[in-house]
């Protein structure tokens, strides 16, 4: 008889029982995935960069294991750590990610050889530019609560601003998109 695994709240609980680094390692590869997910959508698919920020994230959150109060779950727990973790490298480049900045050259060049690219393949692309013309706010509430399906309450909560901030910054995204995606009826699909 398989036995289940264990609760993120368990894993945790061993953790700061007996600094179970196993357990530690465990949180770490259930949730690796959606974290590094987040940070790539956050620093615009630079895999690298969000791979950095997300081994920093999971450092911290090890840190601060003991101030988990099991307020949030587990994983939105770490979003906001690794949130914090984006925010603190923006702040440390002392700018703000350019809000014009486009995507690399070689992946347009791509996208306009290939003349077979299936419709999802161009709202895709369409869609990253839109995202990257958005302000790290406007994004990162967008990718909570729309990429990680998140509720507001949720967003809230690993952004560190109240519901109604969250709610004006999908609100200002919505519009952005809407006037950069002319094309694609973003009303009905976000």
């Amino acid at each position: 008889m398989a036995t289940a695994d264990p609760p993120d709240a368990a894993l945790v609980a061993r953790v700061l029982a007996g600094d179970d680094r196993h357990a530690f390692a465990e949180l770490v590869r259930r949730h690796q995935g959606p974290t590094r997910a987040l940070l790539r959508r956050l620093c615009k698919e630079d895999h690298a960069l969000a791979d950095d920020l997300a081994q920093e994230a999971f450092l911290q959150a090890f840190r601060k294991l003991a101030q988990f109060r099991a307020e949030a779950a587990f994983g939105t727990w770490l979003y906001r750590i690794a949130y914090n973790v984006f925010l603190m490298h923006v702040r440390a480049r002392k700018e703000e990610l350019p809000l014009d900045e486009a995507l690399p050259p070689e992946e347009v060049a791509d996208a306009q050889r290939t003349e077979s690219v299936e419709a999802g393949s161009v709202r895709e692309l369409d869609v990253r530019r839109a995202l990257s013309k958005l302000s790290v706010e406007e994004r990162a509430a967008i990718v909570q609560c729309y990429y990680l399906d998140r509720s507001h309450e949720e967003a809230a909560y690993v952004l560190g601003c109240p519901v109604g901030t969250v709610k004006s910054y999908i609100f200002r995204a919505k519009k952005k998109l809407q006037a950069l995606l002319p094309a694609w009826d973003v009303g009905g699909s976000m």
